[in-house]
């Protein structure tokens, strides 16, 4: 046997923990630093809440269900620290009580029955002035011999949307030609003795001109009954403002052609021809003001469509 031969040496390394190299530690003190932070704002809450919400706090946890059942301190209410919310955890502003909520209803509700009322009375008051108006107009035209001829033409009468002056056309005493938006002399008369009336209430007025259904011998492709009636509303908005009546009063002109008519039995009666006068109430005159603009009819803003009728050919059938 050879006593040089070596014995094999087998050297095992043993693994163990690093110390603090390891990273345990850091687990361990971010567990801690999180609980000292709970901590911390635990007692900050503790040292600013009062006692009575501290007291409501300890009943929650006690008996849970009941406080959650019958209400309380730290339920929702005002009083309660934990729902205020922002800087100030303390404040009640902005926290609603559920009696809180049946006290502004019933302020909801008085307010609305408050406002329903007002407007009632406003609109009985108005209603009375429209009728005081349509007396004094009547009056106007028994008194004034010159309207008092024409007594038969005139029709009042109180509508939803105010109260509605109507001058119609009598087979012999028509208030424009054939075909025309020319004021006849004593049409003229007529308007002028209203428009100084209208100009004493503060109610803004609407006008409309109607047609009889007998159409323009081009159709309605070209010039028709509805440039006619939209001219002749205009022209009589001229006439209102001559007799003393402010401008700024007319809310609307349009023309509706034959399109409402007041003897239905009959399209080509003459009481189809008319000019309409609405002295407008106040709910109908905020609904125009509130409008998107679109109407059924042909609305009329300056005098450009009035100068292409004026210079159209007449030889037509509408009047």
């Amino acid at each position: 046997m050879n006593d040089d031969v070596r014995p094999i040496i087998i050297k095992r390394v043993k693994k163990v923990a690093g110390g603090h190299h390891g990273g345990a530690w850091k687990i361990a003190y971010a567990d801690f630093v999180t609980a000292m932070m709970a901590f911390f704002l635990l007692m900050w809450l503790l040292g600013s809440t009062a006692s009575g919400d501290l007291k409501g706090i300890a009943e929650f946890f006690q008996n849970p269900l009941k406080i959650a059942a019958q209400g309380g301190s730290g339920t929702g209410d005002s009083s309660s620290v934990l729902k205020g919310g922002g800087k100030d955890l303390t404040r009640s502003a902005g926290q609603v009580k559920a009696g809180d909520i049946d006290a502004k209803s019933k302020q909801l509700t008085v307010k609305e029955t408050n406002a329903e009322s007002a407007r009632k009375v406003f609109e009985q008051q108005e209603r009375l002035m429209l009728g005081e108006l349509k007396e004094s107009i009547e009056k106007l035209i028994e008194s004034n011999p010159a309207l008092k001829q024409f007594k038969s033409q005139l029709l009042l009468d109180i509508t939803s949307e105010g109260l509605r002056i109507q001058i119609v056309d009598e087979q012999n005493r028509p208030m424009f030609d054939t075909s025309s938006a020319e004021v006849k002399p004593y049409t003229k008369v007529i308007l002028r003795e209203i428009g100084k009336v209208l100009n004493a209430v503060p109610s803004r007025i609407s006008l409309a001109g109607h047609t009889d259904a007998a159409q323009f011998g081009g159709g309605e492709k070209g010039f028709s009954n509805w440039e006619l009636s939209a001219n002749r509303a205009n022209a009589s908005r001229r006439e209102l403002i001559a007799g003393g009546m402010d401008e700024h009063k007319v809310l609307r002109v349009v023309g509706l052609a034959s399109t409402v008519l007041l003897d239905k039995n009959d399209p080509l009666s003459s009481v189809n021809r008319r000019i309409s006068i609405v002295v407008l109430n106040k709910r109908t005159e905020e609904s125009l003001l509130l409008e998107d603009g679109r109407v059924d009819a042909v609305e009329v803003g300056s005098q450009g469509v009035e100068a292409e009728a004026l210079s159209s050919p007449t030889n037509a059938a509408g009047k």
